[in-house]
């Protein structure tokens, strides 16, 4: 369904244990910005039960439900490029993405 690079893995971890607390994070989508929809990602202490879990070496994620059909495929990575550093999301489901890039539409 998901896949993390491993570097992706490893900042998710990082994260993580910096936070001090949490098991993993959740992967959803949300209606935003000029395209229509936007990733999201937060820390998980609590699994909900409606969520999918994939156990990555180094992390869980959990993903929303409602999500599954605009991820399935995607495969997360995380990436400095200059000064910039953060996800990148790399989605089969993609048809556009807005110019900044914040927002996607399938």
């Amino acid at each position: 369904m998901i896949s993390l690079t491993e570097t992706a893995a490893r900042k998710i971890s990082q994260q993580i244990k910096k936070r001090g607390k949490g098991i993993g994070i959740r992967i959803g989508v949300k209606t935003t910005g000029c395209s229509g929809l936007a990733y999201v990602l937060e820390f998980v202490d609590e699994p909900k039960s409606e969520d999918t879990c994939i156990d990555c070496e180094q992390c869980k994620i959990f993903i929303d439900p409602k999500a599954c059909p605009y991820l399935n495929g995607m495969t997360i990575d995380y990436v400095k490029n200059g000064l910039n550093e953060g996800f990148d999301f790399k989605n089969p489901n993609e048809k556009d993405r807005c110019g900044c890039g914040e927002s996607f539409r399938v």
